[in-house]
């Protein structure tokens, strides 16, 4: 089977369960597969665009098969550390870090970096001109983390449905002291 890719451009604003069942509705109108391997329906939805013009984008079916699960991907990035396996794909630790390091870095950029990964752990939209105020000299640009992440969130209020979802994210993101 051939795989799709489709654009799609998706208001991060409402209710937890409004925004995941925006994304499971849209994952719901897939073409079934008639097997694994080659017959297994793949698609690709570009997401987001960065500020470099690389896209953020969502890989399905995820390395775990399982249900609406999906990867986040974001093109032309390396999340490996050295001596490992590329990998286009962010882990929690890998924002995380990133995350430490920008707080560390300074913590008054890092307060206002926090308001806005706030807004987006509570399902508000965050608009380019406001990352573009926030700017750090190390690790991943503003919008790479805020986009990203806002995909990280709602992939685990979907696989993590009856659970904590996207709080187990929120663990991730240093406190401000």
């Amino acid at each position: 089977m051939a795989r799709h890719e489709i654009t799609w451009f998706f208001s991060n604003e409402g209710s937890r369960n409004e925004v995941r069942m925006r994304v499971v509705n849209i994952l719901a109108t897939e073409n079934p597969g008639t097997g694994s391997g080659d017959d297994a329906s793949k698609y690709i939805y570009y997401v987001e665009t960065l500020k470099s013009g690389d896209r953020v984008y969502l890989q399905r079916p995820a390395n775990l098969h399982n249900g609406f699960d999906f990867l986040v991907c974001v093109e032309n990035a390396n999340y490996a550390t050295a001596g490992e396996r590329r990998r286009n794909y962010p882990k929690h630790d890998d924002f995380g870090t990133d995350l430490q390091k920008k707080k560390e870095e300074n913590p008054e950029m890092y307060a206002a970096l926090y308001g806005l990964l706030r807004m987006v752990y509570e399902c508000h939209d965050v608009t380019d001109e406001q990352m573009n105020t926030i700017e750090f000299n190390s690790g991943l640009p503003v919008d790479h983390i805020l986009k990203a992440i806002k995909w990280l969130f709602i992939e685990q209020d979907i696989r993590y449905w009856n659970y904590s979802g996207r709080n187990m994210t929120w663990g991730i993101v240093p406190p401000l002291d």
